[in-house]
């Protein structure tokens, strides 16, 4: 299997929007240890509750960006144009979005604006490129009409979605390949280098994720302070992924749209193998076998509990088949790793050594 090539990387032009977040922290650090040039531009992290950081802190990412650290709104054409035009981009992985289920259905609005015109925003800005540049523009598992069925979804089933989060993020894959269709290509109108993909993925855990109201770091949280967890659905399964699978798929396709423009301009799946299907009470039960402290949770009545998927599950066949590219770690490995990464965090490691640690381990499974 193919692991990212340092060799394209080194020196690569990359704009990464949504840089601040989990899997954008995460992301950048992978690029630096590769070589390529850097610019994010992104809101300031969010505030985490204690005894999290966020990730891009915690990594000391400002730092190291400098200047190419840029704070803005993707909805800011000025400043999304202006993130363009100093980068010259090769590669933009665009990863800035409202990311949580529960929150679309308090800000639909801004769920909308932010995946929907953020994402157009970002697409007119790129008009302009007069060289060769690969854009891939991250959505989620979410984006099918869910039927609840047991099979995996395939790039070519119905888009749908009935929570704000994930009809807006199906709305992204609807104006990626509709801009697409209209404006890449050699008519007068149309931007001549740009070629466009879509990558669809979810459930992704890891160490650094301290978000609100998803199931590892709220579990964090509590055992660290020897409280009960409560969660909302423990029967509700999910195709849990370590982040860096997805992750390498992206940087994968990255590479292979530079190669072939025409062929790799679709959507693409990166889900785990079935095996990884599991219920969150599954879930809880494998990441506490790693924590040393007491591990207890409970189901508990939401009033407030908004409509959530229980059964979601890809078919990542088209990335395998075109990327070379298939999940590394299977579930264990995956709790293992995320648990053993807030273990060593929280006994005092540094965040980044963490990270880092966590990527050789990632690449050596690809020899």
């Amino acid at each position: 299997m193919n692991r990212p090539d340092p060799d394209f990387w080194r020196g690569r032009r990359v704009l990464v929007t949504g840089h601040t977040g989990f899997k954008g922290s995460w992301l950048v650090l992978w690029l630096l240890e590769l070589g390529a040039e850097v610019v994010g531009l992104a809101l300031e992290p969010e505030p985490v509750s204690p005894p999290g950081q966020p990730l891009f802190e915690a990594l000391h990412l400002a730092e190291r960006l400098g200047d190419r650290h840029r704070v803005g709104d993707i909805l800011d054409s000025a400043a999304v144009r202006a993130a363009v035009e100093a980068t010259q981009p090769e590669v933009v992985l665009h990863l800035a979005a409202q990311p949580l289920v529960r929150r679309s259905y308090s800000d639909p609005l801004g769920t909308w604006s932010t995946n929907v015109q953020g994402t157009l925003v970002l697409l007119e800005a790129l008009k302009p490129l007069q060289h060769q540049c690969s854009a891939v523009l991250i959505t989620t598992d979410k984006v099918y009409e869910n039927r609840e069925w047991e099979w995996g979804y395939r790039e070519d089933d119905r888009l749908g979605g009935h929570d704000p989060y994930s009809a807006s993020k199906a709305a992204m894959e609807l104006l990626a390949a509709s801009w697409r269709s209209s404006f890449c290509g050699p008519a007068p109108h149309q931007t001549h280098h740009l070629a466009i993909a879509t990558a669809r993925a979810g459930n992704v855990i890891g160490g650094g994720d301290w978000a609100t109201d998803r199931i590892v770091p709220d579990a964090m949280r509590a055992w660290s302070k020897d409280e009960v967890l409560a969660i909302r659905n423990p029967q509700a399964t999910r195709p849990w992924q370590h982040v860096l699978e997805p992750l390498t798929g992206y940087l994968r396709l990255a590479e292979k749209l530079r190669e072939d423009p025409t062929c790799f301009s679709r959507p693409y799946n990166f889900g785990p193998k079935r095996e990884a299907n599991r219920s969150v009470a599954e879930l809880l039960v494998e990441i506490g076998r790693h924590w040393d402290k007491a591990c207890e949770w409970e189901a508990c009545h939401d009033s407030d509990n908004p409509c959530e998927s229980n059964m979601l599950h890809l078919e990542a066949d088209r990335a395998k088949q075109d990327l070379n590219w298939q999940v590394r770690w299977n579930f264990f490995e995956t709790c293992q790793a995320t648990t053993t990464w807030y273990a060593r965090v929280f006994s005092g490691e540094d965040a980044v050594s963490c990270c880092l640690s966590d990527i050789e381990s990632y690449e050596i499974a690809y020899h």
